[in-house]
């Protein structure tokens, strides 16, 4: 069984006809990041560099073995919240993701579904936990950057305000005067879901695999799409 197929159309249909502001995670949904600068290396580097630093004893094993970057930088931020190591190494990864953006691989048919959406009167917005400044730098090279500017909300210092915590989404409605009820958000991760949760938004999961979306419907998204045709097809018709 596909993935569309376990949703009811009409039930899809609606929650995009809803949709007045669309909030879109970035990476999974628009593109992949690292398509072409490894997450796995970028991890190893960042715990190198704790490492180099004197600091082996502040990860734990399965945080030094983690192929996911983000986890590395979460997990400094809890032992020492706030500090200037933690600001470093969220600058480093910073400049990791910016490497990344010139390499990413475009989600299938998200730049036209995001113009179209655009087009037909939605107002999209970026929530998510990777830097606003990388976003920024795929969006323009794809010529996709007016469509969601100025609203790019992403990683801050504050790391606290990652998702699951509904921070950036909730930026985002207050910047465009949108309801919660008003909005749509799009994601791949049960963090994503959690945080469209918290925040009163209705989700649509997307999923590359039937691993990834049988992950998302056990975080308890209800509807989760396969590919972005889908949507594009419904905007269309």
């Amino acid at each position: 069984m596909t993935i569309e197929t376990e949703n009811d159309p009409e039930a899809l249909r609606t929650l995009i006809e809803r949709a007045r502001v669309v909030l879109w995670d970035f990476d999974g949904p628009i593109c992949r990041l690292f398509a072409g600068h490894s997450a796995e290396r970028v991890a190893g580097d960042l715990v190198s560099w704790l490492e180099g630093r004197g600091l082996h004893g502040l990860l734990t094993d399965a945080e030094r073995a983690s192929l996911d970057p983000q986890v590395v930088l979460r997990a400094v931020d809890r032992r020492h919240p706030g500090s200037d190591l933690a600001a470093e190494l969220e600058e480093r990864l910073t400049q990791e993701e910016l490497r990344a953006a010139s390499s990413a691989m475009p989600t299938a048919y998200a730049d036209p579904l995001i113009r179209t959406w655009t087009a037909v009167g939605s107002r999209p917005a970026i929530t998510t936990n990777n830097s606003p400044r990388a976003a920024r730098a795929y969006l323009e090279s794809r010529g996709l950057a007016d469509c969601f500017a100025p609203h790019l909300y992403g990683r801050t210092r504050e790391l606290r305000h990652l998702k699951p915590d509904p921070h950036c989404l909730n930026r985002a409605l207050n910047a465009m005067g949108a309801a919660p009820g008003d909005a749509l958000m799009i994601g791949d991760t049960p963090s994503d879901h959690r945080a469209a949760e918290r925040a009163g938004v209705p989700f649509l999961g997307y999923a590359r695999t039937e691993d990834k979306a049988k992950e998302l419907r056990a975080a308890g998204a209800g509807t989760v799409v396969g590919t972005l045709e889908t949507l594009l097809r419904l905007l269309r018709g």
